[in-house]
């Protein structure tokens, strides 16, 4: 009876061996097809991935946006952690064809990238080095001299033009992620190298988010390789907006570098921080083609003008008149070219500061003062005829409303003074030329000592108006501009009119001319009554970063002011006036069609 008791035990031992054996043999069969089915569904993803970059690739070359990019290269503080040592600006019109970043320069003479070499000759930006040639990345020609080359930022909006697929790739899938309301699929790509591929076939190296139902990539985060020799790719971090059902292009792309050295012969390196914005995809028009396509039928009276005047415009009246049909021709060619934001809410609030100033000074200003914004980056204002434009960057770093009030003070002296506005932008030939010669075009700048009469009618209505007593904000503002004045000179050099800081007092034939000496801030009286500049006081705020308050639709250049929740300072590394940060958009989808087909730049044709 024992021996069967143990025969019985073995027997049972056996079995339960045998279970457990099948068991986790199941196990490890069942894991293999989840590994292989998980496999398979990260390869379907990565296919349809590939598909739609190849579209967006596609896309893009029907785009003409404007791209702006705008660095800042800094250096260690020992308060501050780094502060800015100079700054680079370039601003362009982008457009792709057969893989080829083509340009259309708006701050100089020809395209950076194009192939005749009588195009790049002459060529100038406004460098790190002052105004200068800008053809490499690297140093230019023997010495230290270096320069950006403004393709290489704007290339910053494609991935990979050859295809970005899992035959040139290998993928490795890291997380689910939510950027704002849209839930993505973060991978991280590296590049195969392949038998018999040339060295200089230049892949992305870095992560993709790629949003789940579509599959398009809305952020792209690393750097090309491998770098050509004499030049550097450097890191960036590109973000792409949902502009429609299913449509999403680039609008924000952030580049740094910090330590990156290139050229050791010349001790060349690398410390920066650079912000490309692109818009101005299907920018608003300003016209009124719907007044010729509505059909009215069955109207009980004839067409009545409605216009209340009834009689010939008086001598003034019509002077007046067509003074303002130059303003609106300039404003339109502007908004058309995506330069200036349609008419809008953030319009409004700078024409209430202008209200406020008018009220209590007892003017009453005909036209009235309207207001429009500029939609770059550098520090900038100037009044076209009885029309304040002021530009996006300006609105980003004024600390406050007097702050504000200061700026739209000095450009209503000019307005108040009657200072010569040129009447022949009436004529709508005047608006008849290509893009990029905007700038060289319309020439709306004051004289120096308009500039000093200006600043003199300003300070007058300040002291009349409801922000005569909060003048020591504008004054610090002021203080901490002349402070970074001279390692920031392309933020305070205006693209349209005169810039905040007053430049050569000599004449051509070397006279000196009425108005402030060279290097003098417009407004510069102010200063007086602000307190003493205190950078490491983490609750003086003079001025803020750039790009913190305006947010900008990039298809229809609409603005409106940020409602991003203010984040208390830690310690005075924290409040970086007049600075770059990176961006991190709150990311949506948009359910309604673009508003318009793409439509390429009129050039002026």
């Amino acid at each position: 009876m024992h021996n069967g008791i143990s025969k019985a035990l073995v027997v049972l031992a056996a079995s339960m061996i045998s279970t457990a054996a099948f068991a986790q043999a199941d196990a490890a069969a069942q894991q293999q097809v989840a590994q292989s089915s998980s496999s398979t569904a990260l390869d379907q993803v990565l296919d349809r991935v590939a598909a739609k970059e190849a579209e967006y690739v596609k896309t893009m070359r029907q785009y003409t946006p404007l791209v702006e990019t705008y660095l800042q290269e800094m250096q260690p503080d020992q308060t501050l952690g780094e502060i800015p040592k100079n700054d680079w600006y370039h601003l362009s019109r982008l457009s792709l064809s057969n893989q080829r970043i083509g340009i259309t320069n708006f701050a100089g003479k020809n395209d950076l990238s194009a192939p005749d070499q009588k195009q790049r000759e002459g060529f100038v930006t406004r460098t790190a080095n002052g105004v200068g040639s800008a053809l490499t990345l690297g140093k230019m020609g023997k010495g230290p001299q270096y320069g950006y080359m403004s393709a290489g930022f704007d290339s910053m909006v494609l991935v990979d033009t050859t295809g970005l697929n899992r035959a040139r790739y290998d993928f490795k899938f890291v997380r689910r992620e939510f950027l704002g309301d849209v839930r993505t699929i973060v991978l991280d790509c590296a590049p195969k190298r392949m038998k018999g591929e040339k060295h200089e076939d230049v892949r992305f190296l870095g992560r993709i988010w790629v949003e789940d139902e579509g599959y398009s990539i809305v952020r792209a985060n690393g750097t090309y390789t491998p770098a050509p020799k004499g030049s550097a790719f450097f890191h960036f971090d590109t973000w792409r907006i949902n502009m429609g059902n299913g449509l999403w292009l680039p609008a924000y792309i952030y580049s740094e570098e910090s330590g990156l050295s290139e050229d050791k012969k010349h001790n060349v390196h690398y410390n920066f921080r650079a912000q490309t914005r692109l818009w101005g995809y299907n920018a608003t028009r300003p016209d009124n083609n719907s007044e010729l396509t509505e059909v009215m039928v069955d109207a009980p009276d004839p067409v009545k003008d409605q216009s209340t005047q009834n009689t010939d415009a008086s001598p003034l009246a019509s002077q007046r008149q067509w003074q303002r049909e130059a303003e609106d021709n300039i404003l339109e060619r502007l908004q058309k070219l995506g330069l200036v934001a349609p008419p809008g809410e953030v319009d409004k609030v700078l024409e209430t500061v202008v209200n406020n100033i008018e009220v209590t000074n007892n003017l009453d200003v005909q036209p009235e003062i309207r207001c429009r914004v500029m939609l770059t980056a550098p520090l900038e204002s100037y009044n076209i005829g009885h029309t304040i434009v002021i530009s996006r960057g300006f609105l980003d770093t004024l600390p406050d409303e007097a702050s504000l009030a200061a700026v739209l003070a000095h450009e209503m002296g000019h307005i108040l003074l009657e200072h010569k506005f040129d009447t022949k932008y009436a004529f709508s030939d005047r608006m008849l030329f290509p893009d990029n010669q905007a700038f060289q075009r319309i020439d709306i700048k004051h004289t120096p000592k308009e500039e000093q009469d200006a600043d003199a009618k300003a300070s007058e209505l300040l002291s009349n108006s409801p922000y005569k007593d909060k003048l020591a904000s504008p004054g610090l503002f002021l203080a901490a501009l002349q402070q970074r004045a001279p390692v920031l000179p392309n933020l305070l050099t205006a693209n349209m009119g005169s810039s905040i800081v007053a430049g050569s007092n000599k004449g051509k034939k070397g006279e000196v001319l009425a108005g402030p000496a060279p290097g003098t801030l417009r407004m510069a009286g102010l200063q007086s009554n602000a307190p003493k500049l205190e950078t490491a006081d983490v609750k003086q705020i003079a001025a803020l970063p750039l790009g913190g308050r305006i947010k900008m639709d990039p298809w229809t250049d609409r603005i409106e002011i940020s409602k991003a929740k203010t984040v208390p300072l830690l310690s005075a590394r924290d409040k970086m006036p007049f600075e770059l940060t990176p961006i991190f958009p709150y990311l949506t989808r948009n359910t309604t069609p673009a508003a318009a087909a793409a439509s390429k730049s009129t050039n002026g044709q």
